[in-house]
């Protein structure tokens, strides 16, 4: 895994996730729900990543792949999923779903 030299957009998208990370995820009362379900990084932690190895521009396309795939993990918890019925909807799972760089808070159901 190569990790590039970043510019200035990449580090202010960086910035702007470590300060998620450390100021608002710890308090907001749920996790992500790719994380949640299939177990390992959050969407924060990914998009990080992502935009670490690929740069924010030629990483765009992977980045809204990981809010697609936790957007399917949210309808799947959400619905009770065979595949998610070890993760209850209201185990602190409201308003999981990445939808851009943050998650956006909602209630379900």
């Amino acid at each position: 895994m190569r990790v590039h030299p970043a510019p200035s957009a990449d580090r202010l998208a960086l910035e702007a996730i470590r300060l998620y990370q450390r100021y608002l995820s710890p308090y907001k009362g749920f996790r992500c729900a790719c994380a949640a379900l299939h177990g390992g990084e959050s969407c924060s932690a990914a998009v990080s990543r992502i935009i670490r190895t690929q740069r924010l521009r030629t990483g765009q396309a992977d980045i809204a792949a990981q809010f697609r795939q936790c957007r399917a993990a949210h309808d799947a918890i959400l619905h009770g999923a065979p595949l998610a019925r070890s993760v209850s909807p209201q185990a602190g799972m409201r308003g999981v779903f990445c939808c851009g760089p943050i998650p956006i808070p909602f209630r379900c159901g």
